[in-house]
């Protein structure tokens, strides 16, 4: 199936007791069994859901995967995925990455014995010379949170490959509509369905999808024994959002390219970052294992002065300032007082994550209205 058919019908099916073409809302938390351990599959809702059953299968289908698992939030997929090691495991991750992702890494599991290794990962020979023989896992979110700096993921898988560590990419920027990292030589798909999967701003989860039947045994495990699970609710709610992925998607890099063009042809505006553009880093890498640019955004304003940033994202009013991304709605950002705020000062300059750089979430509004929004917040 082309990739619209799948967002709508792959890995879902007619309820089966009514014929509801809507997968149902299981609100249970047990089931009934006929006998001990004689039962229709299900025993207890932190171990298995029909509603969670169907959105596993779905975002597993779309990513070209063979299983997914769901979970309560992105941050406990990315729990249960850093638990597959053990005290004295490395971790090579890219030096611009969600502040979330950082702090889990660094307040989190470095206190039980993982090393986790910072690296500009646009430079494949910087993640090479940071593997050891102790390296176990290489993180990727590409395109970065919020430099939008590209990965390269075949050339990633390859390195992880020869170290015998495990490829993870981080696909919540692009979905996989505009990339499908198991494709490339990822062994495991991180998503934070809060973003665009679910895309309407009103659910938090996170998923992951693997190809292997072992590694999907052992997050399952995981799932169910660490208990981040998601409520039927919210998997009936992302599941309703993939159905329309395609169409949002593509006015989301359509709005996304005019949005970008418009701030670097303004005077005002110092830098963009946005890897459609032919002089971006890694532009080339992009073009290749991408199917479009997406709809994020990061720029900073001549003078780099955070005031400046402060006092434009105070005047937007259809970029509404908040935190998140992804949803059909045009959202601004500070990230380093808000979504990257988690990550050390130093740390965050030394990535190239200024102060005064504002990050963009285009949504799918009439473009004409943003570029407006930003003309008059800009002046």
């Amino acid at each position: 199936m082309k990739f619209g058919t799948k967002a709508i019908h792959a890995g879902v099916h007619p309820d089966p007791e009514t014929g509801a073409i809507m997968t149902p809302i299981y609100q249970t938390s047990t089931y009934v069994q006929r006998s001990p351990g004689d039962h229709k599959g299900y025993e207890y809702s932190r171990t298995h859901n029909p509603t969670r059953t169907q959105l596993q299968n779905a975002v597993a289908a779309l990513e070209n995967g063979k299983h997914g698992l769901a979970f309560a939030s992105g941050m406990a997929a990315i729990d249960v995925i850093v638990k597959l090691l053990q005290p004295g495991d490395e971790v090579i991750s890219t030096n611009d990455l969600y502040g979330g992702s950082y702090r889990i890494f660094t307040k989190v599991f470095a206190n039980y014995g993982i090393k986790f290794n910072f690296v500009p990962m646009h430079d494949m020979q910087a993640v090479e010379a940071a593997v050891t023989e102790r390296t176990r896992l290489i993180w990727v979110e590409t395109p970065t949170n919020p430099l939008l700096n590209v990965i390269d993921i075949a050339a990633a898988a390859a390195v992880a490959k020869k170290a015998g560590a495990l490829l993870v990419v981080d696909n919540t920027f692009s979905t996989p509509y505009l990339q499908t990292p198991l494709d490339l030589g990822a062994d495991m798909v991180m998503h934070s369905l809060t973003k665009y999967m679910g895309g309407h701003s009103d659910v938090v989860m996170g998923a992951i999808v693997v190809k292997d039947d072992e590694l999907h045994e052992r997050l399952r495990f995981l799932q169910n024994a660490c208990g981040g699970t998601p409520g039927p609710q919210d998997c009936f709610l992302v599941l309703r959002g993939l159905k329309t992925l395609h169409i949002r998607m593509q006015r989301h890099c359509e709005n996304g390219r005019a949005v970008a063009e418009f701030l670097k042809s303004h005077p005002k505006v110092g830098k963009v970052f946005w890897p459609g553009f032919s002089d971006h880093p890694n532009h080339e890498v992009a073009a290749r294992q991408m199917n479009d640019f997406g709809g994020m955004i990061s720029f900073v304003l001549e003078g780099d002065k955070m005031e400046d940033a402060v006092a434009v994202l105070e005047k937007l009013q259809l970029f509404t300032l908040a935190e998140s991304l992804g949803g059909v709605e045009s959202l601004s950002g500070h990230p380093a007082s808000m979504t990257h705020a988690s990550i050390p000062a130093e740390e965050r300059r030394k990535a190239g994550l200024s102060d005064s750089l504002i990050r963009l979430s285009v949504g799918i509004e009439d473009v004409e209205d943003l570029i407006e929004d930003l003309r008059q917040a800009i002046g």
